[in-house]
């Protein structure tokens, strides 16, 4: 759900200096066990398992299996209720899931800053559902508040009414459902497999408001904007979140 800010922006022309300039290791970043076949990750730094505040770094795999940072660290805000374990988070505590996850689609009030993730610019009809007395749509981008729909409003973001926040976001693919299909009788996406009602909803990579989040990790709009850019789907792109203590475990 919501909220920092970095002075500078890295552009494509110094992602590319980037790349050519930093460190390369050998071995997956910070000893990560989970990154499968990922070619980019975000890594996710917590300070301590009650902390707001976490910083930010992304890699990419080389041809020749060597991982390399490609942007400055970035200063960013967490959870307010810290970080708890994503098999055993619980909506509504203001934890931020701690695991691997990958990312797959995006979206903003703004529009596509250049991203090669399927990217939505949302509007006043767009929702994001966390209801949970409806299992079939919890945790699913709804792009109107159909006359027939199994969700309520109440239950749900609108994402408009979070310019700030939402300017740009990447979605965090913690607790997704599968099977998503369009249901024409209701005007909604409904899931075959729905997603753990209990465990929470709308897990985002977003830009920063005033200060700690919903669950989310914030960063400036200026950063978000430019990791949008970089992440590419070929790439198979995850993020890994967690206190320092038990990154490695992630």
């Amino acid at each position: 759900m919501r909220r920092r800010t970095l002075a500078s922006v890295v552009t494509l022309g110094a992602t590319a200096a980037l790349l050519a300039e930093a460190p390369a290791s050998a071995a997956p970043p910070a000893g990560l066990k989970n990154l499968g076949d990922a070619r980019q990750v975000i890594v996710v730094t917590g300070r301590s398992w009650t902390s707001t505040y976490s910083t930010v770094t992304a890699f990419q795999r080389t041809d020749q299996g060597r991982w390399i940072q490609t942007f400055a660290a970035m200063p960013a805000r967490n959870g307010y209720g810290g970080w708890a374990w994503s098999a055993s988070r619980v909506q509504d505590t203001g934890t931020t899931p701690a695991g691997t996850f990958t990312i797959t689609q995006a979206f903003g009030v703004l529009a596509d800053p250049g991203t090669r993730l399927s990217y939505r610019k949302v509007d006043g009809n767009d929702y994001w559902v966390g209801d949970q007395l409806d299992p079939r749509t919890y945790n699913l981008l709804q792009p109107s508040a159909s006359a027939k729909r199994t969700w309520r409003t109440s239950e749900a973001e609108r994402l408009a009414a979070y310019p700030t926040q939402y300017a740009h976001a990447a979605v965090i693919d913690f607790n997704r459902p599968a099977g998503v299909h369009w249901n024409e009788e209701l005007g909604e996406f409904v899931a075959d497999t729905p997603a753990h009602t209990s465990r929470g909803s709308a897990i985002f990579l977003h830009a920063s408001g005033k200060g700690s989040t919903a669950g989310c990790v914030s960063v400036s709009r200026a950063d978000v904007a430019a990791l949008l850019r970089w992440l590419d789907p070929a790439l198979r792109p995850r993020i890994v979140m967690a206190p320092a203590s038990d990154l490695a475990n992630a």
